[in-house]
């Protein structure tokens, strides 16, 4: 009888155009403060008004906050449409995790703005037996200027079963989150510029290690919609009975390490101002595990007066598997 009941929301009743209702965020202080530290980025810019020299002493959001200020909420996508989100299901419930996630930046986001987030499928296809939906996010500002726009892919149908995740769990334990932050003294004498820059010159590398702390502090970080206290991050149980096999981080977490790499050789500016960012999720990143974020420079173009730069970055863990790939594309300053 709940089976009749339910109008599964799965790959066959997804439709292009099925829209959520929009979302406002009033951006702080404090959320800003807070999504740089469960991205483990200290840097004390997003702290501390007056340590940002590049934007003037005012506070401005990390680039892929806009995955948190104008979340995907696909579950309200569904129940908007009539239907309940496969996650959400009591007869056939599982989930639909990230694949990629492209995002696209037009303008800086600062504390005291308010971004109003709209969201709707955008497109849904079918590629070497596994089912894809692809969601379309765009921010504005109180201005109605348009911040930030991304695609999120989500695997709604996998048919090659469960992928094989690693048994021998990493034992990193990454330095707990706190409000302490590391002063900008050093990264502004670091960052490229495009006059100095060659194609296949390497990027400033990092070291993220995840664990169970900070992916339960990254879940519970909604400046809009549902806290969602079981799922493949933060269930064991449950993830086990998906296609990764156990509980792994985030998409957009590890997408936000990939940011704060990039963070460490170019400026601000080069993504707020027509910077993109793409990152295809390859191998689970789990509690444990240490992945190193290693990038270089892929082509370098000077197109009607804009200074633009190529990069590739891929994400590699301890074991040596790779754990997702990124193409970046910035917009230099003069």
């Amino acid at each position: 009888m709940l089976e009749q009941q339910e109008r599964l929301w799965d790959y066959d009743a997804v439709e292009p155009g099925q829209a959520g209702k929009p979302t406002t965020v009033l951006i702080t202080p404090e959320n800003i403060g807070e999504y740089a530290l469960v991205a483990q980025n200290r840097n004390s810019r997003y702290q501390d008004a007056s340590a940002n020299v590049e934007y003037g002493g005012s506070l401005v959001a990390m680039p892929t906050m806009a995955l948190t200020y104008a979340p995907l909420l696909r579950d309200e996508i569904a129940a908007n449409s009539g239907f309940v989100a496969l996650e959400d299901s009591k007869t056939a419930r599982r989930q639909t995790p990230f694949a990629k996630c492209e995002i696209r930046w037009l303008r800086p986001v600062y504390a005291g703005d308010t971004i109003t987030g709209s969201r709707s499928v955008l497109e849904k296809y079918e590629r070497r037996g596994s089912k894809f939906v692809t969601f379309r996010v765009e921010a504005t500002n109180q201005r109605a200027e348009k911040v930030a726009e991304y695609d999120y892919t989500c695997i709604f149908e996998y048919t090659k079963g469960q992928r094989t995740v690693p048994q021998d769990q990493g034992t990193a334990k990454p330095e707990a989150l706190d409000v302490r932050a590391i002063p900008d003294t050093d990264t502004p004498h670091r960052l490229l510029s495009f006059g100095s820059l060659q194609v296949g010159q390497e990027l400033q590398s990092l070291d993220i290690s995840e664990s169970d702390e900070i992916i339960l502090r990254k879940n519970d970080l909604r400046l809009a919609g549902k806290v969602v206290t079981s799922n493949i991050h933060t269930d064991e149980e449950f993830a086990r009975k998906n296609i990764f096999g156990g509980a792994v981080n985030s998409g957009p977490a590890t997408l936000s390490y990939v940011d704060q790499m990039l963070e460490l050789s170019f400026p601000l500016r080069a993504f707020l101002n027509g910077g993109k960012l793409l990152m295809r999720a390859i191998t689970p990143f789990r509690a444990g595990d240490t992945v190193t974020f290693m990038g270089e420079v892929t082509d370098r173009r000077d197109t009607e007066g804009q200074k633009i730069v190529d990069c590739r970055v891929k994400g590699t863990n301890q074991r040596g598997h790779l754990v997702c790939l990124s193409d970046a594309t910035l917009v230099l300053p003069e």
